[in-house]
Parts: C-alpha cells; structure tokens; sequence
C-alpha cells in the first residue's frame, strides 16, 4: 500500500477520535448547565447516566453486527453523523424525560461509533506494521480538551445552551465530511468464522477487572469534573469547565510519551506506580479548598490513568494469540461498562453521602489495581 495513502489514513483516524472526543466533551462541559434548565439533581443525573451507558452497551452489540459486514469505514460514517445530528438534543431538553430520551439516543450512536472507529484503526494499525494505537487514542482526549475550551468559552459569552450544542454538531459534520475520502476500508474477509469460543481464565477474569476499576475512575473524570468544582467549590459553569479541560489535556499528553516509558519500566510496574499517581489526583480533588488546587487534582488524574488501560488491552491480545481479537473484546467490554455507568454509580452514592466522600470509591480502586497489576501483567513463563 502506498505511504502516502497510509499516512493519510492515520490523520484521518485520529480526526476521527478527536471527533468522538470532541462531541463528547460538548455533552460534558455543559452538564450543570442542562441540569439546571431541566432541574434534575446529582442523583438523577447518575440514573440519566446509567441509562445513557446502557444505551451505548447496546450500539457496541449492535456495531459489531453493523461493522463486519459494511466496513468501519462506512459505519464510522454513518454513526458520526448520526451522534453529530443527536447531540444538540440534550440542549433542548426540558425535563428530566425529554434528557433520557436525548441521552439515550446519544449514548446509542456514541456506542456504535466507539467500535467502528477503533475497528478502523486496527486496519490503520496494520498497514502501518508497528504499534500506533495510543497516539489515535491521545486525539480522544484532545478532542475533550478542545470542547472544554469552546464550551467554556461560550458559557462565559452566554450563549443560549442550544446554540452551543449545534456549533459543536455542525463542526462535528465538516470533521466527518473531511475524513470520510482517506479512511481505510475494513478488511471483513479475514475474520474466520467457526473457531471455538476461548475459555475464561483467570488471568482474564483480572485484566477485565482491572480495565474495570480504572476505566470507572477514568468515567468519573469525564462526567463528575465539572459538577464537582460547580456544586461543592462553588465555581461558575465557565470556570468548572477548566478541570475537565486539564484533565483532557493530561490525558491527550501522557498517551503520546507512554509507549517510551513502558519500554523501559516494563507495563506492571508501569501500572503500578500510574495508578498511585492516579489516586493521588483523586485525593487532591477531595480535600481541595479551592478550585485550581482542584482543577490540578483532575489534572494528575488525567496523568495517572492516562497510559493504565491500554497495557491491560494489549495483555489481553498475548494471552492466546489465537483468539486474541476475542479476548481483547471480553477485557475491553469490561472496562468500557465501567467507563460508561461508573458515573451513575456516584451519582446514586450522592444519596447517601457527598460527591466528594463518593470519590472515595475510585480512588481506592486505583489503589486495588496498582496493587494486582503486576500480577495481571506479568509476562506469561
């Protein structure tokens, strides 16, 4: 294959997960915002979430169907502009049913374009012959990073809720529109078919559970930053949208240096000492008396977790080479169940306890997987 035409693919990829970052980030820093207009609390939010992640559990079954057998190509088309057209429905909500059903239908095309763009740089990956996966997934978290700023930007102007959602939608749709002519077709026919299920072992039992603790920490991040610095440090909208933002922009640079750390520490002890630094952010943002020494807890989080998971997905690929594909979908099925109803599972705890004693649940599976790591990682005898 040319090289001109593969490096084409690779920009067009990561644009692709800037994409998904992007529209994310949008839903995200507007959070308080939407609450206050649909006059839901912490608690409902948690269940709106919940809910909005069971939707994308169901686009990811749905995509893999979808996936093989029109290309990732077409169906991260497809499901981009899909999730471009539904974002500004939340924006538009005005009660706590009208959100669930924007919600859901967000976190539906959310799920599907999760697979199809993560199939589409798998066929990058392997034209291109060597490991480039983490620097597809860094764009993601700059795609936060940058709707952070915009939004915020345009919730300190003022601007009316739904109008922000769709400027973010519409330059979603130019970002598709631009991609669409360079992306990969998915290579469908070299998925056999008839091959016997791998069995579940204990060491994928741990790695699913380990990219479980960590990706609800990660989740937690994305969607509790903002209401954190807003409703316990009394914060503006615009101001609160900054801790998400920091913890982006730490994502977005640790992945791009991660791959020459691990070649020299090794991926467990690599996880092991991350994910310390990981509850230590979580800590800051605990007890912090002020929102910059909280917008810098997020932001050592962002640090922590940054290069955590993809040692445990890539585990999963070396456990038996013969099914790598298969056990890889099991751990990362795992964790991106985490990632998409951890958030609702503080938002219940704010029944009970404050949001910041609720932090307490992540940070201390921080520490469960810095502490079996290791173990988990450890390169097969």
């Amino acid at each position: 294959m040319v090289e001109a035409t593969i490096g084409r693919a690779r920009v067009a990829t990561s644009t692709l997960l800037f994409s998904n970052g992007f529209l994310l980030g949008a839903w995200i820093v507007h959070i308080p915002v939407v609450m206050d207009r649909t006059g839901i609390s912490a608690a409902t939010l948690g269940t709106l979430l919940l809910w909005m992640g069971a939707c994308a559990w169901l686009g990811m079954q749905a995509a893999g169907f979808f996936v093989d057998r029109t290309g990732s190509a077409r169906a991260v088309t497809v499901a981009l502009v899909l999730m471009c057209l539904s974002l500004p429905l939340p924006g538009l909500a005005t009660d706590v049913w009208t959100l669930a059903a924007a919600l859901g239908l967000l976190g539906a095309t959310n799920g599907v374009v999760d697979v199809a763009q993560n199939a589409q740089a798998v066929t990058v990956e392997r034209a291109y012959g060597r490991p480039v996966m983490s620097s597809f997934h860094a764009w993601f978290s700059a795609g936060g990073f940058i709707a952070s700023a915009l939004g915020g930007t345009m919730l300190a102007l003022g601007w009316p809720v739904p109008l922000d959602f769709l400027v973010f939608a519409l330059l979603g749709l130019v970002l598709v529109a631009l991609v669409r002519p360079h992306l990969l077709d998915h290579d469908v026919q070299d998925r056999e078919e008839g091959l016997e299920r791998p069995p579940w072992t204990a060491r994928i039992v741990l790695l699913g559970a380990l990219a479980f603790a960590l990706m609800l920490a990660e989740g937690v991040a994305y969607d509790w930053s903002t209401v954190h610095l807003r409703d316990e440090l009394g914060t503006t909208e615009a101001v609160a949208a900054v801790a998400y933002g920091a913890f982006s922009a730490t994502m977005f640079v640790t992945r791009l240096v991660v791959d020459r750390i691990v070649v020299v520490t090794g991926p467990g002890p690599f996880v092991r000492w991350a994910s310390i630094l990981g509850a230590i952010g979580l800590a800051i943002a605990i007890v912090a008396p002020t929102p910059a020494i909280a917008i810098l807890g997020w932001a050592v989080v962002g640090i922590g977790l940054a290069g955590c998971v993809p040692q445990f997905f890539s585990a999963a690929g070396n456990v038996d080479p013969r099914h790598g594909a298969a056990i890889i979908a099991r751990v990362t099925g795992m964790g991106y169940v985490a990632l998409l109803s951890g958030p609702s599972i503080i938002g219940l705890l704010t029944h009970w306890v404050p949001l910041t004693t609720a932090f307490l649940v992540p940070l201390a599976l921080c520490l469960v997987a810095s502490a079996l790591a290791p173990t988990a990682l450890r390169k097969p005898e």
